[in-house]
């Protein structure tokens, strides 16, 4: 396991900061398959994305785990800005970093994302040839969570008075005044609206998994990209690669895993089912974790080969 820093050439000046996962007898004079690990929205490497990259390395594969642009230990001013424009384009960025590396086959690069990492990681393989294969865990299209509401109930004009709320924040911002914030996650147990988010609440803000570098909120200015944008879009067209998707049986996000799976142009895509996990468990409880790994790390060694 090594920490590295390197810039990202997308143009915002911003050197972002990750851990490379080794697999075992890793030996610089070979070439081996490598995969982008994308963390969820309001979290950081150390957290779910540095667990599935640690897992992914112990079956033969390298794996890197970064903090977004704004977030972490990457640089960018405002902190935990999460346009999701950016975080789609830190994944090639990620990308880019990997092509330099010479033991890594550039003809053999992943991504996988858990959450909202999922949903920019399907929008970089929309975009991104080098993307071979594509892995989701609890997957979120962030734009659709915030327009539709967590279990996509929503209709999507129902969501301007977020866009309303956005630009208003732009404008304070530029006022001087101390930037508006919206959580990403609950930031009080009080505040979770049903058991799931709960668990939102107890991963980000309890000892279950907290990280002084992930706070669980984000700047309001970033809902006017947020909310008219779709990591799926045009995967209809250009999401060839190979697709699995894993989500649990009770996740109230589960229809954002089913909406990418139905539109991907893929002919390799499957939707892989953990029962009786719900959106959370995927991130960390052991039977599950171990059972997403079990189909991810066959998939990327049989389609990164």
């Amino acid at each position: 396991m090594s920490s590295v820093t390197f810039k990202n050439l997308n143009g915002q000046g911003i050197t972002l900061a990750a851990v490379v996962h080794f697999p075992a007898g890793f030996d610089a004079s070979k070439a081996y398959p490598a995969v982008v690990v994308s963390h969820p929205g309001g979290g950081v490497k150390e957290q779910t994305a540095g667990l599935y990259a640690g897992k992914l390395a112990e079956h033969g594969l390298i794996a890197i785990a970064f903090d977004r642009s704004y977030q972490g230990e990457s640089t960018g001013e405002p902190r935990q800005l999460e346009n999701p424009y950016i975080s789609t384009e830190d994944v090639s960025a990620v990308v880019d970093y990997l092509t330099t590396l010479p033991y890594v086959d550039n003809d053999r690069i992943g991504a996988m994302g858990i959450c909202a990492g999922a949903g920019y990681s399907a929008n970089a393989a929309i975009n991104d040839r080098r993307i071979k294969a594509l892995g989701m865990v609890s997957a979120v299209n962030i734009g659709q969570m915030f327009r539709n509401g967590w279990d996509g109930s929503v209709k999507d004009a129902d969501a301007l008075p977020y866009l309303e709320a956005g630009s208003q924040a732009r404008t304070a911002d530029a006022g001087n005044n101390p930037m508006a914030t919206m959580p990403l996650a609950p930031l009080k147990e009080e505040d979770a609206p049903n058991a799931e988010l709960r668990g939102a609440w107890e991963y980000y803000h309890t000892s279950r998994c907290e990280h002084p570098n992930a706070p669980g909120y984000t700047l309001a200015r970033c809902l006017t990209q947020i909310i008219t944008y779709d990591a799926y879009n045009k995967a209809e067209a250009f999401l060839t690669q190979p697709v699995l998707a894993v989500a649990g049986s009770r996740a109230g996000s589960k229809w954002m895993s089913d909406d990418l799976i139905a539109r991907a142009a893929s002919k390799d895509k499957q939707l892989h089912i953990v029962e009786g996990a719900d959106h959370m468990d995927l991130y960390d409880v052991p039977k599950y974790v171990d059972e997403a790994v079990s189909k991810l790390a066959p998939f990327f060694q049989s389609k990164l080969k």
